[in-house]
């Protein structure tokens, strides 16, 4: 990275986007963030310089890691509650204030039990950053059996028609199938 760049990948979905609180992990040159700083401001609340080149990416590659094996407790969560005869928007109100409480189960376990599969963020390009992940992981000698269970989790989705452009709450659609049961 030449001086004076900086790169800032971001986290918060769809929702984030829109509403303007998207987290915000950057890595780079402090006097080049300094200057776009009123930009990152108008998009995001949580704006983290983490490090020079290359800390915002792995910062980032910690967000998907946590998201992609806290999808798979969510959805299996909602399975378990589904089959033991929960109402599900209740189920989702109760360990969402508690300490079972995520951004991932606040804000995709509503969309899952409406079965509203629309892309805040898109399985092949969670698969990607998954891939990215786990090979930096594998650079650095570490085993991630968490995230090498979600991403088969995922490559299910996306062989499924058109799972690769369903949002990372369609990983239902692939613990369904692996139950036998519809929600």
């Amino acid at each position: 990275m030449a001086h004076g760049q900086c790169v800032a990948p971001v986290s918060g979905g769809d929702v984030g986007a829109k509403e303007a609180r998207l987290s915000i992990m950057i890595g780079g040159d402090a006097a080049a963030i300094a200057t776009v700083q009123p930009l990152f401001q108008v998009m995001g609340k949580n704006i983290r310089h983490m490090g020079g080149a290359g800390a915002g990416q792995h910062t980032k590659m910690v967000n998907q890691i946590l998201i992609a094996t806290n999808m798979i407790g969510v959805v299996e969560g909602l399975l378990y509650a589904y089959k033991s005869g929960l109402d599900l928007n209740e189920a989702i109100a109760a360990v969402g204030a508690g300490a079972a409480g995520s951004w991932s189960i606040n804000n995709m376990g509503p969309r899952i039990a409406k079965r509203d599969f629309n892309p805040g963020f898109m399985v092949e390009h969670f698969l990607k950053d998954m891939g990215i992940a786990l090979k930096e992981s594998q650079a650095m000698g570490l085993s991630l059996p968490g995230l090498a269970l979600a991403n088969q989790l995922f490559v299910a989705v996306q062989s499924q028609a058109n799972g690769g452009r369903l949002g990372t709450q369609a990983l239902m659609l692939a613990l369904e199938k692996l139950n036998n049961i519809h929600l």
